[in-house]
């Protein structure tokens, strides 16, 4: 069992910047790949970046690539999404998710946990 714990939405100016967290508490934290989704008001969810359990693997949407940075810490197990040059487009519920693999997937349906979400609002 592994429960998250996203932080660090706000509300920023386009063009700023943001740092979201995803605690993780539970056993075996680095045996598990994770994801960062988003789900805008009326859209479904959309995938938004995702690392490998070791690290050494990241995989981005087209559309946050250059400008989102997907990182892990397993001594604090803590997973980061720094999102830099922040478009009014970003603006969702930021979630987390852990899928116990080595690669972690595009694809929501395969995540096995999810944090309950972090606001993002970017103003023009």
């Amino acid at each position: 069992q592994v429960q998250l714990v996203e932080s660090g939405g706000g509300l920023v100016q386009a063009g700023g910047s943001l740092r979201l967290s995803c605690a993780a508490s539970g056993r075996s934290f680095g045996s598990y790949a994770m994801g960062w989704f988003r789900q805008a008001p009326g859209n479904e969810r959309e995938f938004v970046a995702t690392i490998s359990y070791t690290g050494g693997h990241t995989y981005y949407a087209d559309s946050v690539k250059g400008r989102f940075t997907i990182s892990r810490d397993h001594a604090k197990n803590t997973v980061y999404l720094q999102m830099n040059s922040l478009k009014p487009e970003d603006t969702a519920v930021y979630y987390c998710a852990a899928v116990r693999r080595t690669i972690g997937s595009s694809r929501s349906a395969e995540y096995d946990y999810w944090g309950q979400g972090t606001q993002v609002t970017v103003s023009s």
